[in-house]
């Protein structure tokens, strides 16, 4: 009998995860196209995101500010204090809060309610109709996750910066044109762009990771609630490898300002 590698399992996942994407982009485009459940997607994975995420973002914001006021007052550079908060903030924190609320709260969701339509075989009667549940469930859920990931993004964003210019001219004396005019000399708009196609990526990879998952669970409703965890966990560490390389590819594309 053949022995299968240790990691033999997690290729065949892993696979399977990539197949499941790249069904996704495919079936995008094909008509029938659920509007309806895109619609009521979009609805429910916003009103389960936005609160949590308007909450985080201010402290998430304040901690930068207050961080970076503090180093720039330590070597002498307070006038680049907004450029250097705003910045972070777009770049790395807005898009990162924003994928890590919408994995952990509307991915989460989205696994359980596929995983209980798994494990009721509603997923099987489907398939034996001839209906693909991949069309008619996951690519609505798919680009619901994005575009809420898109907007929650812009919303954490000017939460964020505006949290950490109340903190740092508020709470740490700055001056509030050097706030402005710092930002105004450093920024570009490309550094938005990156910000917005990061917050893209990331609502589709955790929207696909939480359909996998709620598509493969493994004993019966105690699996459900397995499935949800693994796919925060899975969902967690892709973003961060993620979005290493998508920073590292726009500053090797993309001068900085003035360079």
């Amino acid at each position: 009998m053949a022995t299968q590698f240790p990691g033999a399992a997690a290729v065949r996942q892993t696979g399977r995860l990539y197949a499941l994407a790249l069904d996704v982009v495919r079936l995008s485009f094909r008509r029938p196209f659920q509007f309806r459940e895109l619609v009521q997607q979009f609805w429910f994975i916003a009103s389960v995101s936005i609160l949590p995420t308007a909450l985080v973002s201010v402290p998430f914001g304040a901690v930068i500010a207050l961080h970076i006021g503090s180093l720039t007052t330590q070597i002498g550079a307070q006038s680049f204090t907004g450029a250097a908060s705003v910045l972070a903030i777009i770049q790395q924190a807005s898009p990162i809060v924003t994928a890590l609320l919408i994995a952990g709260a509307g991915g989460s969701a989205m696994c359980a309610d596929l995983g209980s339509r798994t494990i009721r075989e509603e997923i099987d009667a489907m398939e034996v109709l001839g209906v693909s549940p991949i069309q008619r469930l996951i690519v609505p859920r798919v680009l619901a996750a994005m575009g809420v990931s898109v907007f929650l993004n812009g919303m954490v964003s000017v939460v964020g910066v505006l949290g950490g210019y109340f903190f740092n001219v508020i709470m740490q004396g700055g001056t509030p044109g050097a706030y402005l005019a710092s930002f105004s000399a450093l920024a570009q708009l490309p550094d938005l762009w990156i910000s917005e196609i990061k917050a893209l990526i990331f609502g589709f990879v955790a929207a696909v990771v939480a359909s996998y998952r709620g598509l493969n669970p493994r004993g019966g409703p105690k699996g459900v609630g397995d499935a949800v965890n693994q796919s925060v966990v899975i969902t967690f560490l892709l973003l961060f490898v993620l979005n290493l390389v998508l920073t590292t590819v726009y500053l090797q594309l993309v001068p900085p300002k003035g360079s």
